[in-house]
């Protein structure tokens, strides 16, 4: 298996840019709505001073969990709380969630061309299984470039915003099963079932809880989870992506744990960090740990 290290910039937005960033905070703008929220790697001093930075909304964190909730402080008339955006084609409604959260994680815009990439240049029937797939954005990018997706996701409000998303997107005429259920649960049942796919994307959380209070830890539930990823993977798979947000990992770790699982396909192994590009600078704002492994 060949390995390769990388750097992956989201830089191809219209609707999303980062403004400035520093002082442990990020001001953002979402389509028509600009944010600040908290950033735990943003250790350096910002373009223009906090002080001056003109938003929308502020998000205020009640601790110091990365994943915490907060409460937003409305700073601007013109302040909604929910407003439509694009990508490459596709439309979905951004919003202000408890959580800090924006209903999009628009790093991972790096991985949703890269799988539609791979999907069109098969020209074949592709099935894509997505955990921990929130709001949709990489099912419904999956869908866009002409395979059947399976969407899974602990939260049945996500999934309904999945949905919607989907209409929004005119890909209601594709297939996307959106299924609220635990990853380990799912993936269990689906190896019984003898489900298999071409692709497998899973995003999971530092922890979570499914459907029935079942609990995610990252670190003791990761290794178990991708053995039973390599064991729906068909005999000649297409790709496999992981990410990892707000853990004490390397990316190596990440990376030869998932190269483990497919060292048997051969392939690429991609290993690395993802970042947002800060506008006007060269400054780039790390976001999440990254494993990809594509087919030769």
């Amino acid at each position: 298996m060949k390995t390769e290290t990388r750097l992956l910039v989201a830089d191809d937005w219209e609707d999303y840019a980062l403004l400035d960033s520093g002082h442990l905070q990020k001001l953002e703008r979402f389509g028509s709505q600009t944010v600040i929220r908290p950033d735990p790697q943003a250790f350096w001093n910002p373009a223009r001073p906090v002080q001056s930075w003109k938003a929308d909304a502020r998000f205020a964190a009640k601790g110091p969990d990365e994943d915490g909730a907060g409460q937003w402080e409305i700073l601007s008339p013109r302040a909604t709380e929910s407003w439509p955006m694009r990508w490459n084609g596709l439309t979905f409604t951004a919003r202000r969630t408890a959580f800090r959260h924006m209903g999009v994680f628009q790093e991972h815009s790096v991985h949703w061309r890269f799988a539609q990439e791979r999907i069109r240049a098969e020209n074949r029937p592709v099935k894509v299984l997505n955990l921990f797939g929130y709001t949709g954005m990489m099912s419904l990018a999956c869908a866009a470039a002409g395979a059947e997706v399976v969407h899974l996701d602990a939260s049945p409000k996500s999934n309904g915003y999945g949905k919607e998303n989907q209409s929004l997107s005119g890909l209601d005429d594709r297939t996307i099963r959106w299924i609220a259920d635990d990853a380990m649960k799912f993936v269990s049942r689906e190896q019984r079932r003898g489900n298999r796919y071409d692709a497998i994307v899973l995003d999971p959380p530092k922890f979570g809880r499914g459907t029935n209070n079942e609990t995610w830890r990252f670190e003791e539930d990761l290794p178990g989870l991708l053995d039973g990823v390599q064991s729906l993977l068909t005999e000649s798979p297409l790709f496999v992506i992981a990410t990892a947000y707000a853990v004490r990992l390397s990316y190596l770790a990440l990376a030869q744990t998932l190269a483990d699982r497919m060292a048997a396909y051969g392939g690429i192994l991609e290993q690395g960090e993802m970042a947002l590009p800060q506008t006007g600078s060269d400054r780039l704002l790390p976001t999440a740990l990254y494993a990809r492994w594509r087919a030769d």
